[in-house]
């Protein structure tokens, strides 16, 4: 997937790009794969988005009467009008083919195997798109490892960058 970068406009509101992003969560899972999802929201909930003010920080992804929701992600009330009354924790429905949602509904039945949402964005036409991944918990010891690595990658380069 190419990579989104963020993109405001002269409102601050994000006009495609990405509007909320969790970052703890390729630390606290080994991403297998990832899987592009529609994202079935209310008016006031797509304006908050744009304002780029939702978190996902506690957010899942499960199976609920064969469809794909997303529970616990936090869109904030939208405070430009009057008739944008929702719940900021609501399930909301996830887009994507039959085929699709049995391979990871699959995929979560076994053991391990958790869906992540790693970010919300906004495609070219303007649409709210999550990016899903198929993660597997990582231990605390992997966790060291990861950081251990991700230190050394970061020495190694300024090294690179001082000697020539």
């Amino acid at each position: 997937m190419a990579e989104l970068k963020e993109s405001k406009s002269k409102s601050g509101l994000i006009s495609h790009g990405i509007a909320s992003q969790n970052r703890k969560a390729r630390f606290d899972y080994a991403i297998k794969e990832t899987v592009e999802a529609g994202l079935v929201l209310k008016g006031a909930e797509v304006k908050s988005l744009r304002h780029g003010r939702a978190t996902l920080t506690e957010a899942w992804a499960g199976e609920r009467d064969g469809e794909l929701w997303l529970f616990n992600a936090y869109i904030p009330e939208y405070q430009g009008g009057v008739l944008s009354r929702f719940e900021p924790r609501a399930p909301r429905k996830l887009l994507l083919k039959h085929k699709q949602i049995n391979q990871l509904a699959a995929a979560v039945a076994r053991n391990g195997i958790t869906l992540v949402p790693l970010q919300i964005h906004f495609n070219d036409r303007g649409r709210a798109k999550v990016l899903l991944g198929l993660g597997e918990g990582r231990q605390k010891a992997d966790k060291r490892h990861a950081v251990a690595a991700r230190d050394w990658q970061r020495d190694k380069a300024r090294l690179m960058r001082n000697k020539g």
